[in-house]
């Protein structure tokens, strides 16, 4: 499935599934100051974690990417974006959502794409009920977006991961369709 081009406050961009020449700008991405600290990413992250992982997506894995093109027509990875279905039969109805955007492209537009890519998978092709994520309790702009698009919050994990020496605090979220 190929997804169309989408212009958002002044900007072009293409969410597209991922492909494995996309792995340096995933790896690039995940490394990057001012993207990993909002995510369970290390700024020592290889390039063969990224390839690793689009080779071994299967099917119950959904990963896509925002990209923009360069005067020379190169691509650049500007956000990357997953939807996990659980493989467990009896949660086959419920899949967990992860979103990374580059620092640059953060408001605008960028992620706000992806979720509405993710969401569109997860209503129309997959029927799932529930989509859930966890985000820092102090990344405000990625709980206000999510709250736009309908997740509420379901509860804290205290001291859930380690960011910059010290133990922080991940919201549990969650949008059910009835």
């Amino acid at each position: 499935m190929q997804y169309e081009k989408r212009k958002e406050k002044s900007m072009n961009f293409t969410i597209r599934p991922i492909e494995i020449r996309d792995a340096k700008g995933l790896s690039e991405l995940r490394r990057m100051p001012g993207v990993f600290e909002n995510t369970l990413g290390l700024p020592s992250e290889r390039l063969n974690r990224a390839e690793d992982f689009i080779a071994n997506l299967d099917r119950n894995t959904h990963q896509f990417v925002a990209i923009v093109k360069d005067d020379s027509g190169e691509e650049k990875v500007i956000g990357a974006a997953g939807l996990t279905v659980s493989a467990s039969p009896r949660m086959r109805h419920s899949g967990s959502i992860g979103i990374s955007v580059h620092k640059d492209y953060q408001n605008q537009g960028v992620g706000s794409a992806l979720m509405r890519t993710l969401l569109d998978i997860a209503d129309n092709w997959l029927m799932l009920v529930r989509v859930e994520l966890c985000v820092y309790a102090d990344n405000t702009r990625a709980i206000h977006l999510y709250e736009k698009l309908g997740f509420k919050k379901e509860g804290i994990k205290r001291k859930a991961a380690i960011r910059n020496g010290e133990y922080v605090d991940e919201i549990m979220m969650a949008r059910i369709k009835e």
